[in-house]
């Protein structure tokens, strides 16, 4: 006799009757783009469907994805001006500060997640203060500190640290609570590896950095066991959700991390994923619905709570069409 399996596949109802895995709109997490200055809505060559925003032009975005039940956004600003220090990434009338009130002030149901880094600001695109090619790690705490303290000052939800400075959750954390924003949650971006995957993202922030990589503080994806030094520092530093980036590639490091811990796991599925999904659907090569769909139960299998995907918007509605 051999096990029939296959019985519990029968049917549509069979099958949603014993699924163990399931996500909704709750899961999900939308990035936006937000660029300094007027009348921008400005679409990313390399990441199709999603656009550099100004603020003024917000508002029918926002509509939208309230109509479509996305509740929670991840913000990353485009200054008018860089400079060595990254100065506008913690002006308190900075781009992403104004675009916190803003949304707060008109759409203040949504939750708002903050990316806390230079590399956006930075005229030599590195993620830190620099002395001579070196990036310094102490010095960069400083300037971390004063980022996510103006976004939490403007009505900033979470903050995301993503520089993978050492110490920096720590140094977030007592700057924060300093400052009497002790119920300020920390989304670190725990495990973040120098990945080829964030090729178009680094168009799209105007991010790439003018010399070199940054492989001294990004990880390094040939080692297999450094992630879970990353995770205990991260905890006991402070941190409250546990970010992997990028996602499918690291999957495995998913599953490793949320077998040992307890606090809520987020997933980045990056530019590189989206835009790959993007091309080869627009080639006939794949159907694009079904690919997002099980690349996102993929991500919860593993252990992600929490899911930061360009892709939200389309999931609202194909979700809304039935697709699961």
């Amino acid at each position: 006799m051999f096990n029939r399996t296959r019985r519990l596949r029968q049917s549509q109802i069979m099958r949603d009757l014993v699924k163990n895995i399931d996500f909704s709109m709750d899961n999900l997490v939308y990035p936006l783009f937000i660029e300094e200055g007027k009348g921008i809505k400005k679409e990313i060559p390399s990441m199709l469907g999603q656009y550099r925003f100004s603020i003024d032009m917000l508002k029918d975005e926002l509509k939208e994805l309230k109509e479509l039940g996305i509740k929670s956004l991840l913000l990353f600003g485009i200054p008018e001006k860089k400079d060595c220090m990254g100065t506008e990434a913690y002006n308190e009338n900075g781009i992403i500060q104004k675009a916190i009130k803003y949304i707060k002030k008109d759409f203040p149901n949504f939750l708002i997640i903050t990316d806390v880094c230079l590399c956006e600001y930075t005229s030599h695109g590195h993620c830190g203060v620099l002395r001579g090619n070196e990036l310094l790690n102490d010095e960069t705490l400083v300037l971390l500190q004063k980022i996510a303290l103006s976004h939490v000052k403007a009505g900033a939800d979470i903050v995301a640290p993503s520089d993978m400075m050492d110490g920096r959750v720590k140094a977030i954390r007592e700057i924060l609570d300093e400052n009497d924003y002790i119920n300020t949650p920390i989304m670190s971006y725990s495990v973040k590896y120098a990945s080829a995957y964030y090729g178009p993202f680094r168009e799209a922030a105007d991010s790439a950095p003018v010399f070199g990589d940054r492989k001294s503080y990004q990880m390094d994806f040939r080692n297999s066991v450094e992630f879970m030094s990353e995770i205990e520092n991260d905890i006991q530093e402070g941190a409250d959700i546990l970010m992997i980036k990028p996602g499918l590639p690291y999957l495995d490091v998913v599953r490793a991390i949320s077998d040992k811990v307890s606090k809520p796991i987020a997933i980045y599925s990056v530019s590189g994923e989206y835009s790959m999904i993007k091309a080869a659907s627009m080639n006939g090569w794949i159907d694009e619905k079904k690919i997002v769909i099980e690349n996102i139960y993929a991500m919860r299998r593993a252990g992600a709570d929490i899911i930061i995907t360009y892709h939200a918007k389309d999931i609202a509605k194909w979700l809304k069409e039935g697709i699961r």
